[in-house]
């Protein structure tokens, strides 16, 4: 896997608990994430519907490739991901299981060993499914100098 450039992410608060996140180099580069009422206003979707769509996306994404390689025709994919929250055994709040459906639609006949060969495999080369099935290292850094 290439990148072409660093996939930072930035996030800012802008008010509340409203946060405007930025993907510098991208072309449509911004978006806002809130939380749900009582402590936000729902101005964009929390953290957990973002996790959700990076697992869908990275789904989506691996399975439409897989389908092309193998030259079956795709005309669309619908996918919906629903993340599951739980409190932990300490009370905190997780998630513990997002539900993921994939709805491709394909055009004209299909060969379907070759849609069974990629639904066998496609979930392997997703990075982002991969990396939270298996659990992530996250590295935290609190860096209370002004910030950059």
């Amino acid at each position: 896997m290439s990148e072409e450039v660093p996939p930072k992410v930035v996030v800012e608060l802008q008010e509340g608990y409203t946060f405007k996140v930025s993907f510098p180099g991208a072309k449509n580069d911004t978006f806002l994430m809130d939380e749900p009422p009582p402590l936000g206003q729902l101005n964009g979707p929390n953290a957990s519907r973002v996790l959700s769509a990076a697992i869908a996306n990275c789904l989506s994404a691996s399975l439409l490739f897989c389908l092309r390689k193998g030259r079956v025709n795709v005309k669309k994919i619908i996918t919906e991901a629903e993340p599951e929250v739980k409190r932990n055994k300490d009370g905190y709040w997780r998630v513990v299981r997002v539900n993921v459906k994939i709805y491709p639609e394909f055009d004209g006949d299909v060969d379907k060993d070759r849609v069974s060969r990629c639904l066998d495999i496609f979930e392997n080369y997703c990075v982002v499914t991969g990396a939270v099935r298996e659990g992530i290292d996250v590295n935290v850094d609190v860096d209370t100098a002004k910030p950059k």
